[in-house]
């Protein structure tokens, strides 16, 4: 109904945005992480927007990125996960770093969000793991990260799934290890080997 507003920002807190709209202000919840990210008051901003309709009430949810309300809507579609536990999951976890740790397996990942246990947390993983794909995951990542992280032009399949993993935010030295621990061949190309070491960095 409301793909998008933008406007001035009147307040920021950690869960909520007033935002200005042609002298209209809208109350829009948000993530921890986007308020963090948020300009300040006074500056204009793009918000993405989400309406939730309930039977005595209609609340907006925004984000920043179009990529952010795409895992939120997603988030939803998994029975027992209503708007603000999506909202928690993604104040915790940035879509990418979502979208790995469900094709990781890595529940205790998912589990530090606020209102999701572990039992939760697996059931997000069932639920969304057929939803999502590894390629696109690493594409939609590295997209981001080629700016400031570009890979050499020589580089090879093994270098390329170390810089990966490292843009996620593992540290060289786990990235290392689980790379190690893949199992790597010759002809294995990056996302295999991406995918294989996913599997290991949960266990280290």
């Amino acid at each position: 109904m409301i793909a998008y507003l933008k406007g001035i920002i009147v307040e920021v807190t950690e869960s909520r945005l007033i935002l200005d709209v042609n002298d209209i202000g809208y109350l829009i919840y948000i993530s921890g992480r986007d308020a963090s990210n948020m300009p300040g008051r006074g500056e204009e901003v793009k918000i993405y927007t989400y309406l939730n309709v309930k039977e005595d009430a209609m609340q907006l949810f925004g984000f920043l990125s179009e990529d952010d309300l795409e895992m939120y809507q997603l988030l939803l579609n998994v029975n027992g996960i209503g708007p603000k536990a999506a909202l928690g999951v993604l104040s915790v976890l940035t879509p990418d770093d979502l979208r790995f740790a469900v094709l990781a397996d890595d529940a205790k990942a998912i589990a530090k969000a606020p209102g999701i246990g572990n039992k939760t947390a697996q059931k997000l993983i069932l639920e969304l793991k057929d939803k999502l794909s590894l390629e696109d995951a690493f594409e939609k990542k590295l997209g981001k990260a080629s700016e400031t992280m570009p890979l050499p032009a020589d580089s090879d399949a093994k270098t390329e799934a170390l810089e990966a993993l490292t843009a996620l935010g593992y540290s060289a030295s786990d990235a290392l290890k689980a790379v190690r621990k893949a199992g790597v061949t010759e002809d294995m190309d990056t996302e295999t080997i991406l995918k294989l070491a996913l599997k290991q960095i949960s266990f280290l």
